[in-house]
């Protein structure tokens, strides 16, 4: 499948730094509406998304936008893809086992606990999950399905070239995680974080922005997540 005119005409400002280990992101004065429609992002999309830990070219394209004003950071991702595979479920159900979608990782203090995954499928099902720890030091994968980041919002479109999915995360949420460094960023704040999207079709591929060199907890790997700076 071929990307709409209208998406194509958003890729023209993509920005393919994907080995920078460096993601901008973008403030905007912008009301930026959460209903998948990306025709009035203005940020810049970065990719493509490749294999997560070879740094091979993906068999589908993705691309992703970060944006934030003072109250919000916005994500959008745009995804090719011939055969969506999910469902609409419940919230918080485990797509991630079962479904083509697309996930950020935030670690703002990189110290690989406390930091949030959410996750988000063609059907605007969403889940959002707070990992207290996954190394093998301090007791390895004690996971909260039970957290929820209020007032998160996520809305997925599906098209005749794939999905696009634009999540929406409220600051005031983050600050209540304790001992995460959520604290409200200004400009020049730099957190960790990835992006990811994980693709069920014709051959099962896991994705990133940002590609690691080992394997040894799949996406979960905050010591080689990249910096996501917060600029003008």
């Amino acid at each position: 499948m071929r990307f709409s005119t209208i998406l194509s005409s958003l890729l023209v400002i993509i920005t393919t730094t994907v080995n920078s280990q460096n993601t901008l992101i973008h403030k905007t004065n912008k009301k930026i509406k959460i209903d998948g429609d990306l025709t009035d992002w203005k940020t810049p999309f970065l990719g493509p998304f490749v294999i997560h830990n070879t740094g091979e070219n993906a068999t589908q394209k993705t691309f992703v936008s970060l944006s934030w004003n003072n109250k919000n950071l916005y994500i959008a991702y745009n995804c090719t893809d011939s055969k969506i595979v999910g469902t609409l479920q419940a919230k918080d159900s485990q797509i991630f086992q079962t479904d083509d979608l697309a996930e950020i990782f935030l670690d703002p203090d990189g110290d690989s606990q406390n930091y949030i995954e959410i996750g988000v499928n063609a059907f605007s099902t969403n889940y959002d999950l707070l990992l207290k720890c996954i190394s093998e030091e301090c007791g390895g994968w004690n996971t909260s399905m039970d957290f929820d980041i209020k007032d998160l919002e996520t809305v997925s479109k599906i098209n005749k070239d794939g999905y696009t999915v634009e999540i929406k995360i409220p600051f005031s949420s983050l600050r209540k995680i304790k001992n995460g460094g959520f604290s409200k960023p200004k400009v020049g704040t730099k957190w960790k974080g990835n992006t990811f999207r994980i693709d069920y079709g014709n051959t099962t591929e896991y994705l990133a922005l940002q590609s690691y060199k080992s394997s040894k907890f799949g996406f979960h790997q905050p010591q080689e997540f990249a910096v996501f700076e917060f600029v003008k």
